[in-house]
């Protein structure tokens, strides 16, 4: 699904975030120490290649809701915005540390002139956030954010499973079913 947020393209597929070569940045689903793990950061840190980790380790450790800029390395990227999300349940407000992570992740792609990133659903993993709720505030973040993006002119959610699209294209349809219009798939 495809559609336009205030001149922004927002789409959501299911996919691998690591191979998306159309875009200029891919953002990572950090933990604080920046260090490769599990889940979407060890994909990432795989196809990146050992450069990332060498990069990203000396700007950590981050907070929730924080995001950092590094070379993307080895993958088809120019950069990577590494964000670390909040733990459901432990890092309170989740909802406003998920939705920093989203506006800091924007904000630096516009500070650095990226035009296109692509996310993956932040928090959603292993520190538990309910999937339908954090698409809520994903998507949200993103069309608040639209307004005053000059550079930001694609966003797309790489999402991992069928799950995952379905929550992130109901939220997208419901929140351009006013304002929004539908791009046609290129």
């Amino acid at each position: 699904m495809k559609r336009r947020i205030e001149g922004i393209v927002v789409d959501c597929v299911r996919g691998d975030i690591t191979r998306q070569p159309e875009f200029d940045a891919i953002v990572n689903a950090a933990n604080a120490q920046l260090l490769p793990g599990g889940g979407v950061a060890g994909a990432i840190h795989r196809a990146a290649g050992p450069g990332l980790a060498s990069e990203a380790v000396p700007l950590g450790p981050i907070s929730p809701g924080e995001a950092v800029l590094t070379g993307a390395h080895d993958l088809p990227n120019r950069h990577v915005i590494h964000c670390l999300g909040p733990v459901h349940g432990r890092d309170v407000p989740s909802a406003e540390l998920l939705a920093a992570c989203y506006r800091n992740a924007l904000e630096l792609a516009e500070k650095n002139g990226i035009a296109s990133l692509v996310f993956p659903a932040i928090s959603t993993g292993a520190f538990g956030y309910p999937l339908r709720e954090a698409a809520r505030v994903a998507l949200g973040t993103v069309a608040d954010a639209a307004p005053g993006l000059a550079h930001v002119s694609r966003v797309r959610f790489a999402l991992f499973g069928r799950d995952a699209l379905e929550a992130h294209e109901r939220v997208l349809a419901r929140l351009t079913a006013e304002e929004g219009e539908n791009v046609a798939d290129t």
